[in-house]
């Protein structure tokens, strides 16, 4: 335990936060970021920010989320953002620099604050999990596979310089599994073709298919590194969530979950499911992050701090970093809205202290 360690738990057990305690922690030198490369991700610690949908608010950012996370002593956050946000409609490569702005805010603040950033295209020109749709196919025309290579061009300009153990850019998400093999190589190609001309050593991320669940040898040879979601068993992680489809047929969360047919399904089951298939291709050089995971608020939350904590393990055994969904919201550690946490009020918050105490022992 270091000297920082060691002041943010005396100014917890004070009742110290907000503010007051940033300012004296932000006296203390923030440990350096690790090195981070395609063959070598680091073992980082963090949350997503989901940006992309953020409703009406103007701001794409508050600066007490980076505080908060760096103040709980995690290192890394990935933004999930929607290229709606900065593309003007009447001509889509003239991009609203006030937006852009905003972005070089977010990653000034993670320098600040000793986090690293995945600048994520949670939602990209012609692909998005969003209702309604994208009215273009990223995968099979080229208009938009042509925009988004654009854009990211302009991303890569613009951090040049910005090293990789603070920045990093994660291409598109969750490739679902009616994308062909070839179009997503091709266009995956052609989009970090479009950064490494501006940037040739910007560490590239990318998404597995089968909404990231699936290994894909479409990464090999592109020097890129991996990354996995991780919500099996649906019926554990996304009980009552509407847009899952969920229905009264689902087996009543538990964990080790029983399924209706009698099934098991444990730790054992996603380290051979989940795990050990993308181990295959880590061996082949391309390295692993777990870029999102975790359990929706009407899961009870026994089971939910059960659960996460067997994925935890899995993860810290394979090496790989991890990325909870969310920071704030049904997913997170703040103001998760789940009807059975004792919330401790803090920093204007409700933080769910047993399950940030359980990711903080990972």
């Amino acid at each position: 335990m270091n000297r920082r360690d060691v002041l943010r738990m005396t100014l917890a057990s004070a009742g110290l936060g907000g503010m007051a305690a940033r300012a004296m922690l932000a006296d203390e030198k923030r440990p350096e970021l690790p090195e981070a490369t395609p063959r070598k991700l680091p073992y980082w610690r963090g949350f997503n920010l989901p940006v992309a949908y953020r409703g009406r608010r103007r701001e794409l950012f508050d600066e007490r989320d980076f505080a908060d996370v760096a103040y709980l002593g995690f290192n890394f956050l990935r933004l999930a953002l929607n290229y709606h946000d900065w593309t003007d409609p009447r001509d889509p490569k003239d991009l609203k620099r006030p937006v852009l702005k905003q972005i070089d805010r977010a990653v000034e603040l993670g320098k600040q604050h000793g986090i690293h950033l995945l600048l994520d295209f949670h939602i990209a020109p012609g692909f998005g999990q969003i209702i309604p749709p994208e009215r273009t196919d990223l995968w099979t025309e080229s208009e938009p596979a042509e925009l988004c290579a654009s854009q990211w061009s302009v991303f890569a300009e613009r951090y040049k310089g910005v090293p990789n153990s603070r920045l990093s850019f994660n291409l598109f998400n969750e490739p679902d599994d009616k994308v062909k093999p070839e179009n997503l190589r091709r266009v995956t190609e052609q989009l970090v073709r479009a950064i490494r001309s501006k940037d040739s050593h910007r560490l590239i991320i990318i998404d597995g298919r089968n909404w990231a669940r699936t290994p894909i040898a479409e990464l090999l040879g592109l020097n890129v590194a991996a990354d996995i979601h991780s919500y099996d068993p649906i019926p554990v992680t996304h009980y009552k969530a509407s847009w899952a489809k969920w229905n009264e047929s689902w087996p009543a969360p538990t964990w080790p979950l029983k399924e209706r047919n009698g099934k098991i399904v444990d730790r054992e089951t996603i380290r051979r499911t989940l795990i050990a298939p993308w181990q295959e291709l880590e061996k082949k050089g391309v390295s692993m992050f777990v870029g999102e995971w975790g359990v929706h608020q009407h899961t009870p939350h026994k089971v939910a701090l059960a659960w996460m904590r067997d994925m935890l393990g899995l993860f810290k055994e394979a090496g790989w970093g991890w990325a909870l969904w969310n920071f704030v919201g049904t997913f997170g550690v703040c103001d998760s809205g789940r009807a059975d946490v004792n919330y401790e009020s803090w920093h204007g918050r409700k933080l769910d202290r047993a399950m940030v105490e359980l990711l903080q022992a990972f």
